[in-house]
């Protein structure tokens, strides 16, 4: 499939009142080329977003010196470019198609308007690209004019007032509302972006399916709701199949929201229009993985290393997909050679993951070598919170009496402030665990350190230490106090966490579950790689043990942030819970091998609501 990126137009006229017409040029040809079969019109937000990840360059010169690196980031195989001027009042623009696979270069024949019929001219340059460029969604110069400049100076104190005459002038023209609505969240008035967007939505048909959809995913991103955001997703990749980016951003969605079936298809249209995409290939490779076909996640990420054989993340995917499932000694070899190859990846972040992945051997002793080479290349880091990480791997793997001195400890080292810092994710993590081992007491006072030395990078955790050690309540009253804590519509996804955690934390499981259902279902941006075990865990409390079965079956790999603060809430549970699951359906041998882990990895000094006595 060709996939063309069109960048900014350069002005060689002598006003510089003009430049506008460079981006709207490129605007107005990549709309013309979309929807149409073979053809891939790369989006200039899709440029520009490579383009920031690369150290970003003024978005109003000329592009191909600002645009062109970019482009062919975003997996451009050809390049359209060109010129402009304004003389004896017509507009007469040159383009030049690259093709970066031969290297061969087209100047097309010049192409003539009256000078303010920008879209005439566009219109005629898109269709030397392909006779099946559709027309612009308006023919209003002013339209077209505050679109380009909003595209590129949305911050200039005008643009606003300029977009309701816009919106006037052609009320059927999407991009206006959006841009509108956009400001509107900058300005943080989010009813007003609502109102907007529901205007634009009220045009219905007038507007057109590609662009509904987009004013859809807009209004679906204002209110945080992902079956929204699936549902505009899915309107956006139907009407504009050869968006790599809509197929892109549905399957990331369907994966957030664990529908694996739907990612993985998502991801094959993506790569089919991209098939240098390194990310897809990534990504899809986990999601394969989540659906139980090993095979095929394994041919997804060697895909991966085929395009990029020289970095480090792809044999990393392949330890993920080993240890999801349950290959451990093959995940823990694949992590291994990674941090090998590659010790400057995460600073050893994979000999922390080989060490989980034999942890979850029960060998503890194996797995404690494995975690001091990690222990090792931190410290060659300078890695501050060295000590932290290593109470965190004392918790992990049973030494709960140990880990809660550890950071005990480092609590009381607060003298300077990083060391502070420090001392509040300690206590933090140390309130969680006196909670989990029953004494709300001690976790609330442990609590109230953390917010006594907080500091702002370690604000949230210390805020959900406070939560989770209130005082024992009923779930009614736990939902209250969530609204307290994240009563912005912005501030659900971590207030649903704290109250989910809250209610299992109390044994409230019959109220937990549905919110773990939707949290689980819908995406949770706050949520971290354990969320189908909590959920497991809530269905195992209320009798649903076939339902518990299926969440518990793949491994959940360490994130890039390594051991974090609500791990312990899942790890080494999963055991426990995959024994408890296959006694109720009559799996002796299953629940015998995970009592036997569970128990090794629990230690001797815990007690977590007696969980440890049982099995035995």
């Amino acid at each position: 499939m060709e996939r063309i990126a069109v960048l900014r137009f350069e002005n060689l006229g002598a006003d510089p009142a003009n430049d506008w017409m460079g981006r709207a040029f490129s605007e107005i040809i990549t709309s013309e080329l979309s929807d149409i079969a073979g053809i891939y019109a790369i989006p200039a937000t899709r440029i520009h977003a490579v383009e920031a990840a690369m150290g970003g360059r003024p978005v109003d010169v000329p592009g191909i010196s600002a645009e062109r690196t970019a482009a062919l980031g975003a997996g451009a195989t050809e390049i359209a470019y060109g010129d402009y001027a304004i003389r004896s009042r017509k507009l007469v623009v040159r383009m030049t198609l690259e093709d970066e696979i031969t290297g061969r270069m087209t100047t097309l024949e010049p192409v003539s308007a009256a000078a303010g019929d920008i879209v005439a001219a566009a219109s005629a340059l898109a269709r030397e690209i392909s006779s099946r460029a559709k027309p612009y969604a308006t023919g209003n110069p002013f339209v077209v004019e505050t679109h380009a400049k909003a595209f590129e100076h949305i911050d200039s104190p005008e643009i606003a007032d300029d977009l309701q005459k816009a919106i006037a002038a052609d009320p059927n023209f999407g991009p206006s509302y959006r841009q509108l609505a956009q400001i509107k969240v900058q300005q943080k008035d989010l009813p007003g972006a609502e109102e907007v967007l529901a205007r634009g939505l009220a045009r219905g048909d007038a507007i057109s399916t590609s662009e509904r959809a987009l004013l859809q995913l807009e209004d679906a991103n204002l209110r945080n709701d992902s079956a929204l955001r699936i549902a505009a997703l899915t309107s956006l990749a139907s009407a504009d199949p050869y968006n790599s980016e809509a197929w892109q951003e549905l399957a990331v969605a369907s994966l957030a929201g664990h529908r694996y079936q739907a990612a993985i298809e998502g991801f094959h249209k993506a790569a089919a229009i991209q098939p240098d995409d390194v990310n897809v290939w990534n990504q899809l490779g986990y999601a394969a993985a989540y659906a139980g076909d090993f095979d095929a996640a394994v041919k997804a990420v060697e895909r991966y290393r085929q395009i990029a054989p020289n970095t480090p993340n792809p044999l990393d995917s392949l330890g993920d997909v080993n240890l999801i499932a349950g290959r451990l000694a093959q995940a823990q070899e694949k992590y291994l050679q990674n941090a090998r190859k590659f010790p400057d990846f995460f600073a050893g972040l994979d000999y922390l993951k080989a060490a989980m992945a034999h942890l979850m051997t029960g060998d503890v002793h194996g797995a404690d070598a494995l975690a001091a080479q990690y222990f090792d290349a931190r410290i060659a880091a300078r890695d501050p919170v060295i000590e932290f990480r290593k109470a965190q791997w004392s918790w992990i793997s049973g030494r709960r009496q140990a880990a809660c001195q550890q950071m005990a400890q480092l609590i009381h080292t607060s003298e300077n402030p990083a060391a502070r810092a420090i001392a509040v994710r300690a206590a933090a993590d140390l309130a969680l665990w006196d909670l989990m081992l029953g004494n709300r007491q001690a976790a609330a006072q442990t609590a109230r350190q953390a917010a006594d030395l907080i500091k702002p990078a370690s604000a949230v955790q210390a805020a959900l230490a406070l939560f989770l050690t209130q005082p024992a309540a009923s779930a009614a009253e736990w939902q209250a106090r969530a609204k307290n804590l994240a009563p912005n519509p912005a501030q659900s996804a971590i207030g649903n966490v704290a109250l989910v955690d809250a209610l299992l934390l109390s044994k409230e499981f019959s109220d937990a579950l549905p919110l773990l259902k939707n949290m689980y279902e819908n995406g949770n941006a706050s949520a971290d790689e354990g969320l189908p075990v909590l959920l497991a865990w809530a269905y195992v409390e209320t009798g649903h043990f076939q339902e518990a079965s299926q969440l518990l079956q793949p491994n959940p790999p360490l994130s890039d942030a390594g051991l974090t603060w609500a791990t312990s809430l899942y790890f080494p549970r999963i055991f426990y819970l995959r024994a408890v699951v296959a006694e109720k359906l009559g799996k002796a041998d299953q629940a015998r091998e995970n009592w036997r882990i569970f128990h090794a990895l629990s230690g001797p000094d815990a007690m977590i609501w007696g969980e440890e006595q049982q099995g035995k």
